[in-house]
This record gives C-alpha cells, structure tokens and sequence, in this order.
C-alpha cells in the first residue's frame, strides 16, 4: 500500500530526526569530556585573558574595523561615481581598480603595504595608516558596486523632476539620488563591515606591539602560552560581541527596506 505524501513527509522527518538523536547520543557518550573541557573551557585560562582581551584586542580590533571601513566607504562612493560615468577614462579606471582588487587575497594588499611600499620606497607608514589603506583598498572595491547598484536603483524620475526645478545634474546627485541610494544599500554595506571586522586579523602580518594587538593575535599567543584552546573560543566570543549585533542591525534594516517597498 503505497504512502501519501504527508505520511511520506512525516516518515522522512521522523528519519532525520532519528538520525540526529543517534549522532548527539555517540558524541554525548563517545567524547571525552574532561579532555574538551580542559582544551576549550579552562575557566583559569579563560580568567586571566580579561581585562587585556577587552581593553586593548577588542578596542583595536573596533579601531581597524572602523579605520578601514570610512577609508573604503569614501574610495568606493568615488569609484562608483567613476563607474557610472559618461567620460570612458573614468569607467576604465574604476572597473580595472574593482577588477583587480576584488581578485587580489587581502593577505597580499597587508603584504604589499606591510613591507613591499617602505623597502621599495625607503618610506615608514604608520602601523594604523597601513591598516586602513589595506582593509580601505580592497573593501572600497566591494562597497563601489553595490554602492553603484544602489544609484542605479534609484528612480530616474527622480533625477528628471530634480533638473526639472533647476538643479544641476551634480546637485540633484549629491541631493537626491545619492542620499537614497544610500538608503537602499545599507544592509549590503552593513554585512562588508562585518567581513572587514573579519579581515582585521591580517594586522598580525605587520608585526605588532603588544598595545596594538587585536584579537586574532591576542588569541594565538595565548594559545601558545597556554597551550589551551580556551584563548582562541574567548577570541572568538569578542568577536560575536561585534559581529552579532551588526547582523541584527543588518535583517533589522532589510525589514525596514522591503516594507518601504
């Protein structure tokens, strides 16, 4: 006798729901837990990583983040504007800037301005300046097409009835188009300073002081010192502190877009 297809369906879940009980209870009686505990949740360890974690990883990290992003906001809004215009130069730039910037590993732009622009230029950059142009170069080439997405996107009725009241093709930009293009493009924007916040623990390529630590740095040496995985899981609930609410501002924002809609 042949099955429905609810029956189908509530025999397929009871399966899959099968399948998950036999997988928790062989890791609940198959794992060694004083082992995990000892690896993961060394509470000792975990205790001595605070206040400097928060103070100084946490901090910098933040300060990275932010440094890169306002760099990389500000490059992407002028390549974008490059990308959409009428005088071809400009659109090759731009697209040849995204092109290779959004094909090249971040590893190598920190790299690149880490070590290849002071020896080749007998130069000094400072640790921050160098932190902002890396994470700034290769996020403005992300944040430059969904910032030139979120222009065209905007209505050109918009643009019409704004030169049709006298402005200027650049004042009706800066008035009316960009301003709601920026409206549409926050979330995508909000989820590239997630990646940046990410990204950040490249710094540990340049070679930092103890002050300037952020927290991937911060997790490994603990690890080393420790020898505990209990300072890379602290590390990484820092950075859920960042990254959590940015993605509850990010659904938040997209809510408010498509019921605007």
């Amino acid at each position: 006798m042949s099955m429905s297809r609810r029956q189908r369906t509530r025999t397929v879940r009871g399966v899959q729901y099968g399948v998950l009980a036999l997988v928790v209870a062989a890791v609940a009686f198959g794992a060694n837990w004083g082992e995990i505990r000892r690896a993961f949740f060394d509470l000792d360890v975990a205790q001595a990583q605070f206040p400097d974690i928060i103070t100084t990883a946490l901090v910098n990290t933040v300060v990275y983040t932010l440094l890169g992003f306002g760099f990389g906001l500000a490059l992407g809004l002028i390549l974008a504007l490059m990308r959409l215009s009428s005088v071809p130069p400009y659109r090759w730039l731009a697209i040849g800037y995204i092109e290779f910037f959004r094909g090249v590993p971040a590893l190598l732009v920190f790299i690149a301005l880490g070590f290849g622009v002071p020896i080749a230029f007998q130069v000094v950059i400072n640790q921050y300046v160098t932190v902002m142009l890396a994470l700034g170069l290769v996020g403005a080439a992300y944040m430059a097409e969904t910032i030139r997405a979120g222009i065209q996107a905007v209505p050109k009725g918009q643009v019409e009835a704004a030169r049709s009241l006298g402005m200027s093709q650049g004042r009706a930009m800066r008035s009316i188009v960009i301003p709601q293009a920026f409206r549409i493009v926050l979330p995508p924007l909000t989820n590239e300073l997630i990646l940046l916040t990410k990204d950040s623990s490249l710094v540990y390529l340049l070679g930092l002081s103890l002050g300037q630590y952020e927290l991937a740095k911060f997790g490994r040496d603990a690890l080393n010192e420790n020898r505990s995985l209990t300072p890379i899981l602290v590390a990484g609930l820092c950075y859920l502190i960042i990254t959590l609410p940015l993605g509850h501002l990010v659904r938040r924002l997209e809510a408010r877009t498509a019921k605007a809609r």
